[in-house]
């Protein structure tokens, strides 16, 4: 299940949200066929496409 927090400026999260986050980060991913595992190559695709899309951001 995933769950979303919207935390806007200068606003701060409560307890209880930072120690979900927290619990949360303390789990395995779960990989299922929605969202397979990725291979090696398609990692490193997955990065490179990151990568590329962070440098048009700061040109724009």
């Amino acid at each position: 299940m995933t769950k979303t927090f919207t935390i806007k400026d200068g606003q701060v999260p409560t307890p209880e949200q930072l120690e979900e986050v927290r619990a949360a980060a303390k789990r395995e991913i779960q990989f299922d066929e929605d969202s397979p595992e990725l291979s090696p190559a398609m990692f490193k695709a997955f990065r490179c496409s990151v990568a590329q899309r962070n440098r048009n951001k700061k040109n724009a």
